[in-house]
């Protein structure tokens, strides 16, 4: 281990490829499990349930979710800080997480009516939040700071790999009710590994605080921590952009494009979105560490992401979904391999990481309650999806240039 400035604790020893596969599997899981309802399966639901006012409930459906997240993510990243265990402070949380959050998706199938859709996917942002805040605080407890970007990079392939398998599975089940069964299993099944193998983690849980102290500690002031709190309101900027563009693509594709079967044609951008995504993650991330560099990367693929946005603006049609399909994967690998990479060098103690990482992970989570708010007026009483798309460009933009407010990081 290494000492660094404020006393925070690095890790020195270059993590093994045996865990690197472990952990990218974890995630695979976890985005299978996520993306496979949030893709498909949830606005099949809401259509069938609510034909009449799908935006709108599929909205109420998704931002419920996230606002379970706000709260979710850095709870379990605090608790994980302070867990003891023979196993470790993160596997407990990893292994109940994955296992319960694996049953929720599978009862959300049964879901009749749209308050048990509601109910049924607040459960499941809930309970995979627990092995998320566990698994991002798995960085900077093992990996050192000069391999961040590759093991960032990795996390990136986990995340085209798994969106593909859940969007997969959700379509290729034949039916929502199978897709969501598939989707549970995947979750399960993909988290094993690294929940079965290796050793625990040897970091020492972080000294035990009284309630007052515990929920003080989640506010992290900007002042004090600056580069803390540029790195939250970007991460939120562009993510709030992302959000705008995905959040409602399938219906994009069935009233704009007009295509007869829009659940196959989100699967196929997905594809085409991942492949390109695979094209730009890992190199992004390994050429982030070897410069020792991380802000041009994140601002560049920041802005790709933009333009992708107001491609689809100005070109709605089939051949313009499948060219801005292409370039959202390549500015969202770039950005997305070396902004978790940034991230985790800003933290501002060891004892905390879970929970400072689970705050950041609010600059994620939050745009998916916001962006409902912000989409659905646009789409139906402002300029439709051309306008609503312009939006999501101009909220990109801005957190792409706001990087080079963080001073600590080249």
């Amino acid at each position: 281990m290494a000492m660094t400035p404020g006393n925070l604790v690095e890790p020195s020893q270059r993590v093994s490829v045996g865990w690197v596969v472990r952990f990218s599997l974890a995630w695979i899981g976890l985005y299978a499990g996520l993306f496979g309802p949030l893709q498909v399966l949830l606005p099949q639901q809401v259509e069938a349930l609510a034909p009449a006012d799908k935006e709108a409930t599929l909205a109420l459906v998704l931002a419920a979710g996230a606002v379970c997240t706000l709260v979710a993510n850095p709870l379990f990243g605090a608790l994980s800080d302070r867990t003891r265990s023979r196993f470790g402070r993160r596997r407990p949380w990893i292994a109940v997480g994955f296992g319960a959050g694996a049953v929720a998706i599978a009862l959300l199938a049964a879901a009749p009516a749209v308050p048990f859709v509601v109910l049924g996917w607040c459960a499941v942002q809930v309970l995979l939040n627990a092995p998320l805040a566990a698994l991002s605080a798995a960085v900077p407890d093992e990996v050192p700071a000069a391999q961040r970007g590759t093991a960032a990079g990795y996390l990136g392939l986990a995340f085209i790999v798994g969106v593909g398998t859940g969007t997969g599975l959700a379509v290729l089940g034949g039916s929502t009710e199978v897709g969501y069964v598939l989707c549970a299993l995947a979750a399960l099944g993909f988290s094993l590994p690294f929940v079965l193998v290796g050793p625990p983690d040897r970091h020492p849980a972080a000294p035990a605080r009284g309630w007052g102290e515990f929920l003080r500690g989640f506010w992290i002031n900007p002042v004090r921590h600056p580069d803390f709190g540029w790195g939250f309101l970007t991460r939120f900027l562009v993510n709030l952009g992302n959000a705008v563009v995905l959040l409602y693509l399938f219906f994009f594709l069935d009233d704009v494009v007009g295509l007869a079967d829009p659940a196959a044609g989100v699967l196929a951008l997905t594809a085409i979105y991942s492949a390109a995504m695979l094209g730009s993650v890992v190199v992004a991330g390994t050429c982030s560490d070897r410069l020792g560099r991380r802000r041009v990367f994140v601002t560049g693929g920041a802005l790709v992401m933009a333009g992708a946005a107001v491609l689809i603006s100005v070109w709605p049609t089939w051949p313009g979904a499948i060219a801005a399909a292409v370039a959202l994967g390549i500015g969202f690998g770039t950005y997305s391999a070396v902004d978790f990479a940034l991230l985790t060098q800003l933290l501002p103690t060891a004892d905390d990481r879970g929970k400072d990482l689970g705050v950041l992970n609010v600059a994620s989570s939050l745009p998916q309650v916001l962006a409902p708010a912000i989409a659905a007026p646009v789409v139906t009483a402002v300029g439709g999806y051309s306008a609503l798309y312009l939006v999501a460009a101009a909220v990109e933009t801005a957190g792409a240039v706001l990087v080079y407010r963080i001073r600590s990081v080249r």
